[in-house]
């Protein structure tokens, strides 16, 4: 990789999408120096509990839902809370822990997407009241968010807003075929206030927002739901 593409990545990390001429260097999340067993350091737990395994001689992301309890945010969610806000995070971390109703992770690395694709591939292992991989997005200083989750027992994907501690429905589609322990991919593409939303290649979703897409981004699950994803990838929009 020449010097000039090595730049362009680290400064795209840092400021995060807001700049198309750097559309053409995607991110994907590597595990290939991770711990199996141990917390990601690629990706940021924030509420539940997330690990490194191995799957198939390949590094995956996991988020167990077995293990978890409604309202418990991730191990030294304080510290987590600074290094993704700084001085702003004190507000993050109160609703974190006033909230922790669902399971998430954030990329560290990108602090602004706006515009683009990312990608993921997820598989359902277990479940009973929940099987749900969600793309994490326009996540905000003050803990609210949306995410496009996918769900392997329901067999629908949906548009989910989180806002002040409460959880709606934005857009729902069902007749989704996702069967579990098989792997998926599921996509979200954003331009501006547009959002799609894409799963094995097929799109499902389409809404439009009331205000531009401009937040943190990561993973996102639900309840009792143990999940493999794979293959997290950032593409900023032209």
């Amino acid at each position: 990789m020449s010097t000039s593409k090595k730049i362009g990545i680290v400064i795209l990390s840092v400021i995060g999408f807001a700049a198309p001429d750097l559309a053409a260097e995607p991110i994907k999340i590597d595990l290939s120096s991770e711990a199996i067993g141990a917390e990601p350091k690629s990706l940021v737990p924030v509420v539940g509990v997330w690990r490194v395994e191995e799957e198939g001689g390949k590094k995956v992301i996991t988020v167990d839902g077995r293990q978890w309890k409604e309202g418990q945010s991730s191990a030294g969610i304080a510290d987590k809370a600074r290094a993704l806000y700084g001085e702003r995070y004190a507000e993050f971390l109160d609703r974190v822990q006033a909230y922790a109703y669902y399971p998430y992770a954030v990329v560290p690395k990108i602090d602004n997407f706006t515009d683009g694709e990312i990608s993921v591939r997820f598989e359902g292992l277990s479940g009973r009241i929940d099987q749900g991989a969600g793309i994490l997005f326009n996540l905000k200083p003050n803990g609210n968010y949306l995410t496009i989750r996918a769900n392997c027992l329901e067999n629908n994907i949906v548009l989910w807003k989180f806002e002040n501690g409460k959880r709606s429905s934005v857009k729902w589609v069902r007749n989704t075929p996702t069967a579990t322990r098989q792997w998926h991919d599921l996509k979200v593409r954003v331009n501006g206030i547009k959002v799609e939303g894409y799963l094995d290649g097929k799109l499902y979703l389409e809404h439009t927002l009331a205000q531009p897409v401009s937040g943190r981004i990561g993973l996102w699950s639900k309840a009792d739901s143990h999940m493999y994803f794979a293959d997290y990838v950032v593409a900023a929009g032209n």
